[in-house]
């Protein structure tokens, strides 16, 4: 009895997430409106969007933010990639440059929407503190550029802790409380879960689909192998723990984001 139980909750567990994915194309483009705070009566696909995914190292783009990657670009979305930095903390930046733009190629976006900031005071090394004003003015002046109305970056934590990550998020809650975004532009973190939840791979679908966020990103199994092969052409990072990454983690399948809630240009004063 306990095994037919069993088998049971897995069946009905596993019908539960099948269910999610079927779902999950229309609910997000509503979730994305109401991000963009777009009228809800109005027709969209996504082509609305233009977003500006910021990124500390090469590599960062397909670990965390493969599924919102391919998701956007489906729904005919432009994308950019702003990366900080060009993984040189082992002396290794000439290659993986090449290797992130390898990479993009697999995920969607053109190397003319890629740009990779090569400057001293922005190291890869997780004990550098990175300028919070250097940072912000680098995104601010790209969304300007790009006129961007979505960003997307780490959250406080960083998903991994890195310290270059979390400087990302500071400098980008920063521009949320100056007030120099553009009144159209939303800023989203991505959401840091814990160890467990991190490696259950598909499985946290319905904990991810029912928890509070803002937008909900899901992938199934033919967009896994593109966030897989664009892994794969990070060459030089391919120790042995990142096929396990590349096997276990919810980044590969899930991206769940909170808002950055902006300041001073919301504030009515009296």
């Amino acid at each position: 009895m306990t095994l037919y139980l069993a088998v049971i909750i897995i069946l009905s567990y596993l019908a539960l997430i099948k269910c999610i994915f079927f779902r999950h194309r229309r609910t997000l483009v509503k979730s994305l409106k109401r991000a963009l705070n777009a009228p809800s009566s109005r027709e969209t696909n996504g082509e609305d969007i233009r977003a500006l995914v910021v990124t500390a190292h090469p590599d960062d783009e397909c670990m965390f933010f493969a599924p919102t990657i391919i998701r956007l670009i489906e729904l005919n979305a432009t994308v950019h990639l702003l990366c900080l930095s060009e993984g040189n903390y082992y002396n290794q930046g000439a290659q993986r440059k090449k290797e992130l733009l390898n990479s993009c190629a697999v995920l969607g976006i053109p190397a003319s929407r890629i740009i990779i900031i090569n400057h001293k005071k922005l190291p890869d090394d997780p004990k550098a503190e990175w300028s919070v004003s250097l940072v912000s003015s680098e995104i601010l002046k790209h969304i300007r550029a790009h006129s961007i109305n979505m960003v997307l970056t780490f959250d406080g934590s960083g998903v991994s802790g890195h310290a270059n990550h979390i400087a990302i998020y500071n400098a980008v809650r920063h521009l949320a409380s100056t007030g120099e975004v553009p009144n159209d532009c939303t800023l989203l973190s991505l959401v840091t879960v814990g160890l467990l939840r991190k490696y259950i791979s598909f499985l946290d679908v319905p904990l991810s689909w029912f928890l509070p966020s803002c937008v909900c990103c899901i992938i199934g199994s033919k967009p896994y192998k593109q966030a897989k092969a664009a892994m794969l052409c990070h060459r030089t990072q391919l120790l042995w723990f990142r096929y396990l990454y590349i096997t276990f983690s919810r980044y590969m399948f899930i991206n769940t984001f909170q808002t950055i809630a902006q300041g001073p240009k919301n504030l009515k004063i009296y």
